[in-house]
């Protein structure tokens, strides 16, 4: 159901705090980028950056990052500010993203949070449980014996040092099961122990808005932006970070294929292919989970002047 126009629920997400974090969410490819640099302009404000890929300096083409001169127009955060050696989990962008914003509100009432990664927008409107930095020579040592071992080895480990954890995760997903461990192993108490630990509040109201449109629409404009990534230099972008496939940051769609291809698993046709496919489906899974957020007000990537009427009336209260 949209709520355009419902009053009531209008006045329900307002609160008594006078600063407003306007979050701009929705799947790959759908105009985020372009809408949200519209939005920003008219409203004299900055772009914090939700993408668990574009804090990356070496991955551009891959992550559609805005063009130099998108950057320029307005000011952007969170983008290009890591390199692929580092661990930036959404426990370090919470953190940070706050930081930031305590800054940024000082001096306006609006600021943007653009991106299509939802467990990175979440960390900075409810916060997340597991942020413990773990030295990385351990999970790299836990990597080479999930390898070595299997999936088996990394349940019966998680079993043994948390088996409430255990019995609440999906025990399928490598990448849970070793973040568990690590931390198991690193402060020598169960992983569960650190969950549901309370908040850092937050001095905004969030205004959470939606971004999609019709899903034919949006597969072709998917297959449209790899096949725009392949002539602008997506191949040569990956061939050029090849010595550092192993790292987690580029066992990402659009790079992991090529790869694939590189390795002569596939050939460059089918490694494209299976690049829009993974990509179609990596946006149906976004479109899931933000439509299971109650508090998103759906828009259309050419609503520009309803949402900017959505946005001042809220914030005119």
């Amino acid at each position: 159901m949209n709520n355009y126009w419902n009053k009531n629920y209008l006045y329900s997400i307002i609160s008594d705090k006078t600063k407003y974090l306007i979050v701009i969410a929705g799947p790959t490819a759908v105009g985020k980028t372009a809408l949200s640099i519209e939005l920003a302009k008219h409203y004299s404000s900055v772009i914090l950056s939700a993408d668990s890929r574009q804090f990356y300096k070496e991955m551009s083409i891959g992550t559609a990052k805005p063009t130099p001169e998108q950057l320029n127009l307005v000011k952007h955060y969170f983008i290009n500010t890591k390199n692929i050696t580092e661990l930036y989990g959404a426990g370090h962008f919470e953190k940070d993203a706050l930081l930031t914003l305590n800054e940024l509100f000082k001096e306006r009432d609006i600021v943007f949070l653009v991106g299509g990664s939802g467990l990175y927008i979440d960390a900075v409107l409810n916060g997340v449980d597991d942020f413990i930095e773990v030295p990385v020579e351990i999970r790299d040592e836990l990597n080479e014996k999930f390898k070595e071992f299997g999936l088996e080895w990394l349940q019966n480990e998680v079993k043994k040092l948390d088996e409430t954890y255990f019995n609440s995760v999906d025990t399928h997903n490598p990448q849970r099961l070793i973040r568990a461990l690590e931390v198991c192993r690193f402060t020598s108490k169960p992983y569960s122990s650190f969950l549901n630990q309370p908040k850092a509040s937050r001095n905004f109201t969030a205004i959470k808005i939606l971004i999609n449109t019709d899903r034919e629409k949006l597969y072709s404009q998917i297959n449209n932006r790899v096949d725009e990534m392949m002539a602008t230099g997506l191949l040569e972008e990956v061939k050029e970070l090849q010595d550092q496939k192993h790292l987690n940051a580029l066992k990402t769609v659009g790079y992991k294929e090529l790869y694939a291809y590189l390795d002569a698993s596939y050939n460059l046709p089918t490694a494209i292919d299976k690049i829009k496919q993974h990509t179609r489906n990596y946006a149906k899974r976004q479109l899931t989970w933000f439509k299971n957020q109650d508090d998103f007000e759906q828009f259309e990537p050419g609503d520009l002047e309803k949402i900017k009427a959505y946005i001042d009336i809220i914030t005119s209260h």
